[in-house]
């Protein structure tokens, strides 16, 4: 056992500060939140099959992965404040780029919102994490970044409850069996009035990241550019690439984005076909899906405290690979195990993945100076492209029998059951990730 007990997690010096920025952390949960479940109403409203729907996904994280490393190199040069200034522009800018999309009908018009929405999202996450990480003592910081990132549920929560109440249950299109069924007039009425739904939150949120934007602009903030002598980008980069951890780590935390939005986007479709399933059966009741994803925020906000306190007592890497190695259980239950009981793996996921994030983001910055820490941010956060990457795989692999979500059997499963197969692969290399870092790094002292 270390001296990890012994030392505070957060100075009392610089707690202002601390709370500021890991408010941060909640805005981008809300823009997660209230993202995923747009795809499948864009499926609807827009009449998209799983893969064109899916290109939700592929912009809104597709901007994270280009506007991470300039947002790095950035913050390399000015300080953490303005970066977080530009970010919140940006989140701002893309919220609002909805109006004008609702009245174009356009859904790549919706996709560049989202697109430029998340190059703020970008620089807010390049600033806030390794910002949080070096606000005290090395040996607390994988801590310290677990309890700021549990405010990052809160605002996942807030995102789920909009979606759900101010645009799925005022969807026209939601409550329509055959959607094309309908005339053109009544379909293009109908698409009207939903897209207008899904654009309000959206220009509200943007209206509310512009206060906070006054907010960060007129407080004074500790954090400026390092002093001293800056290292060359060539040197940085190459000490970055030598760092075995850190370039492992970069690669678990693709896999790990990947396998979170595919649980959570199609949780969805999941329920979708246990409705179809047993749509001729009496007495039976239409799946609120909201509400289990909701648990399933719940179970990850519980897991994201529980980590935080389980990293007193166990090493980062042991820790990550005992979640993982759950993580992989629960999907294969949600493979094999059909109707509600399968539902309940899929929901059960989000306790396990609650940690990986921080503690991936933790172990692979660990033993980097600032300037490294600042560039190793940025393949960090460019690492959540697999956010945009994944969950489009596992549509096509739902797709492959048609555009519903149980047209076919894959290995005797229903084909949006076998989709989860990816989050199972994803799941399987961050355990090995865990395990080595635990044998290699952490002496397998704790």
């Amino acid at each position: 056992m270390n001296n990890i007990e012994k030392t505070p997690v957060v100075s009392k010096k610089i707690i202002l500060p601390f709370i500021l920025v890991t408010s941060l952390f909640a805005l981008w949960g809300f823009a997660n939140a209230v993202t995923d479940p747009m795809v499948n109403a864009f499926k609807k409203v827009l009449e998209l099959s799983n893969t064109q729907a899916s290109w939700v996904q592929m912009a809104f994280y597709g901007g994270y992965f280009c506007m991470a490393l300039p947002a790095a190199l950035f913050m390399r040069k000015y300080s953490y404040k303005v970066g977080v200034l530009i970010g919140l522009g940006l989140y701002a800018s893309g919220a609002l780029l909805f109006y004008p999309a609702a009245t174009t009908e356009m859904f790549w018009f919706f996709c560049l919102g989202l697109y430029i929405l998340t190059f703020g999202l970008a620089f807010l996450e390049t600033a806030a994490n390794p910002y949080i990480l070096a606000m005290g003592e090395k040996e607390t910081a994988t801590q310290r970044l677990n309890l700021a990132q549990s405010f990052n549920p809160v605002g996942l929560i807030a995102g789920l409850l909009v979606a759900k109440y101010f645009v799925y249950d005022k969807l026209q299109s939601d409550d329509i069996a055959d959607f094309s069924a309908l005339s053109e007039t009544k379909r293009a009425m109908v698409r009207v009035a939903d897209l207008a739904v899904i654009r309000d939150p959206y220009v509200v949120l943007g209206l509310v990241i512009l206060g906070v934007f006054v907010l960060f602009l007129v407080n004074k903030m500790p954090q400026s550019k390092a002093e001293g002598t800056m290292p060359s980008l060539g040197a940085t980069f190459k000490g970055l690439f030598k760092n075995s951890k850190y370039v492992l780590g970069v690669f678990a935390q693709i896999l790990y984005v990947g396998a979170q939005i595919m649980t959570w986007t199609y949780i969805y479709q999941y329920a979708e076909a246990i409705d179809l399933a047993n749509a001729g059966v009496a007495g039976y009741e239409k799946i609120d899906v909201f509400a289990y994803q909701f648990v399933a925020f719940i179970l990850f906000a519980v897991g994201r405290v529980v980590g935080t306190a389980m990293l007193r007592v166990m090493s980062p890497g042991k820790l990550l690979m005992f979640f993982a190695v759950l993580a992989g259980a629960f999907v294969a239950g949600a493979i094999f195990i059909s109707g509600t009981v399968g539902l309940y793996c899929v929901v059960g996921i989000s306790f396990c993945m609650s940690l990986m994030f921080p503690t991936i983001y933790g172990i692979a910055l660990n033993d980097l100076n600032e300037e490294e820490s600042k560039v190793g941010s940025a393949g960090l956060v460019m690492a959540i492209v697999g956010g945009a990457l994944l969950p489009m795989f596992q549509g096509m692999i739902i797709d492959a029998g048609g555009s519903g979500v149980a047209d076919t059997l894959i290995m005797g499963v229903a084909e949006v059951n076998f989709s989860f197969i990816l989050p199972l692969i994803c799941f399987v290399y961050i355990a090995w990730y865990g395990f080595h870092v635990f044998n290699k790094h952490e002496g397998k002292t704790i």
